[in-house]
């Protein structure tokens, strides 16, 4: 696959299956030669995409269009399915986050993987943000020392412009089993984060609350999230989409032996402290923009990096950024801190 174009179908055409759509497009080395969703292609505002379009996964993957890649962007609670599905046809994968939700659906989704020879990319594009590519940097090189505490607010909003479509409940949004809860659906990136700065947790204990979503959701708008850190240190998550009007902070606090520091704004986008033993703050890249989905926000795009990462790992220059077993890490995680749900 060294000398040719690496051809991509995206399945699933909201709001991100649009914006892989167009990143593949724009990379000179990849293809988009189709897309798929349940719903008509005249619904769905994909004029700018001259490329087949399929009403099913299975029928894609049983055509005669050349397909190295499915990038799946359809509702959490189908990346397990859809993944081996696309798995078993020969396929590789690059999925949304959540993998699964449960530890098991990542397990099968690797298990086949691993059966049929193919590569599963997850898609963590948040590791790519200059600020986090810092702090990586900072842990690795110990300049701070003994890592004492880190703490992590994502505190963001999601009112009844996201839980409701065309006047009605969402198909999938707010439903425990097709949504999974803001961990899985909103705050994945930087659980993924976490887990890439500092590691595994243990003891864990946590408090949920639902205050504004009980019409709108089956599970909490708020939680509360404190464990110990397996390499050293104390930690917590906390986290709202019930801020009220638009989404406040994404933060990280972290005290160590030798500094401190915190990556703060809308979406833990600029350093707003650094204080460190002998260390000059060295000027770093600027941030892309938030994904902007009208209503809503998300966290920053870096989807080219993502893509492009893909793109290298096919053709053998360089090792995957995120893969299935990191991506099945942050499920196991998640599940272990849902486990503490009512």
């Amino acid at each position: 696959m060294t000398d040719t174009t690496i051809k991509f179908a995206v399945i699933g055409c909201g709001h991100i299956g649009k914006r892989h759509a167009r990143t593949i497009r724009i990379h000179p080395e990849a293809e988009l030669v189709a897309l798929c969703d349940i719903l008509p292609k005249a619904t769905l505002e994909l004029e700018d995409f001259d490329v087949a379009f399929f009403d099913k996964l299975e029928t894609l993957l049983n055509s005669d269009i050349d397909v190295d890649v499915i990038s799946i962007c359809t509702p959490n609670d189908l990346h397990t399915q859809q993944s081996i599905l696309s798995l078993n046809a020969g396929k590789h994968v690059v999925c949304e986050k959540p993998m699964g939700l449960s530890k098991a659906n990542c397990e099968a989704v690797i298990h086949k993987a691993l059966n049929v020879g193919k590569q599963v990319f997850c898609v963590m594009q948040n590791r790519y943000s200059p600020p986090a590519v810092w702090l990586k940097k900072l842990v690795n090189e110990e300049h701070l020392g003994n890592i004492h505490t880190v703490q992590i607010n994502c505190y963001w909003n999601r009112d009844d412009r996201y839980y409701t479509k065309n006047g009605k409940a969402h198909p999938w949004h707010g439903k425990l089993e097709k949504d999974g809860g803001p961990l899985f659906t909103q705050f994945s990136h930087y659980v993924d984060l976490m887990y890439w700065l500092f590691g595994d947790i243990d003891d864990i204990q946590a408090r949920f609350d639902n205050f504004t979503h009980q019409h709108s959701t089956e599970f909490e708008d708020a939680g509360f999230v404190n464990f110990r850190f397996i390499n050293g240190g104390i930690g917590s998550f906390n986290y709202s989409t019930a801020t009220w009007g638009q989404n406040m902070e994404t933060s990280i606090t972290v005290t160590g032996s030798k500094g401190s520091v915190r990556i703060g704004g809308q979406y833990m986008d600029k350093v707003e402290y650094c204080h460190i033993d002998g260390y000059e703050m060295p000027e770093l890249s600027p941030v892309n923009p938030a994904n902007d989905y009208g209503t809503y926000k998300g966290s920053a795009n870096n989807h080219g990096h993502v893509f492009a990462n893909v793109i290298d790992v096919l053709k053998n220059r360089t090792t995957i950024t995120t893969n299935a077993m990191e991506g099945m890490k942050v499920v196991e995680m998640i599940e272990r801190m849902y486990a503490l749900r009512d």
